[in-house]
Order: structure tokens, then C-alpha cells, then sequence
């Protein structure tokens, strides 16, 4: 599993991630230019690039992965809230990385740390 990291994603969850498995690929929102894309565009990039996003917006991410999925595939969101504790998201996204297959988070949102599915799309046939 790779892993996008969403502007509003902090920095200290992606960077704890790597430090402590440095294996994991987790691409920054700066590295991947998302600053000004709106939700669509970054779900379409990280769908190009073959990557589960890592977002904190429960707000507007949900709608638009809805609208995305209607007519695109996604490899998935997770949706980390804000008062999670830093150490709680990355011990949740090392599991995810260590014992999944990018497969099990196509089309859903799932919640950390819990990952129960918070939203699953039915996709298209595109």
C-alpha cells in the first residue's frame, strides 16, 4: 500500500510514518503539488499514482469521493481525525501498510484508527 497525504494531512503523521517504518511510500501533499487542487483533482492524482489518500477532511472528502467514484476508481481514503492522537494515526496507517493489500481500500472511506468503513462507493463500470 502507498499512501497521498491530503494538504490538510499534518506533516507530523506522514514524517512519524516513514521514521518508523522507513519502507512505507508516503508522498506528501507538497511533493505531489496539491496546494490550489480541489478534492476531485487530488482524488484523480492519487488514483494515477496507484495511492490510498490520507485526509482530516470530514467536511467536503466524503461528497467528492462520491462524486469521483461515480465515474473513476479510487484506491481509497482514509480519514484520520483531528483529535487522534499522532501516535494513534501512524501505528494505524504502519498496520494498514503492513498487513493489507491495496485492494481491501478501493472505492470506501474507512476511518482511523478504528477502520470500519465510514463510506464505500458503488462503482461504475469505468
Amino acid at each position: 500500500v502507498r499512501f497521498q497525504a491530503d494538504m490538510d494531512l499534518r506533516r507530523a503523521i506522514v514524517a512519524g510514518t516513514v521514521r518508523r517504518e522507513s519502507a512505507v511510500a508516503f508522498q506528501t501533499a507538497q511533493a505531489a503539488r496539491l496546494d490550489g487542487l480541489d478534492d476531485l483533482a487530488v482524488l484523480r492524482l492519487a488514483a494515477e499514482q496507484r495511492r490510498v489518500l490520507v485526509s482530516h477532511d470530514f467536511s467536503t472528502m466524503p461528497g467528492h469521493f462520491l462524486q469521483f467514484t461515480a465515474k473513476h476508481y479510487s484506491l481509497g481514503v482514509l480519514l484520520v481525525p483531528q483529535h487522534l492522537p499522532i501516535a494513534a494515526a501512524i501505528d494505524c496507517l504502519v498496520l494498514v501498510w503492513e498487513a493489507s493489500e491495496i485492494d481491501e481500500w478501493e472505492n470506501r472511506i474507512c476511518l482511523v484508527p478504528s477502520l470500519t468503513t465510514y463510506l464505500k462507493a458503488t462503482q461504475s463500470e469505468n
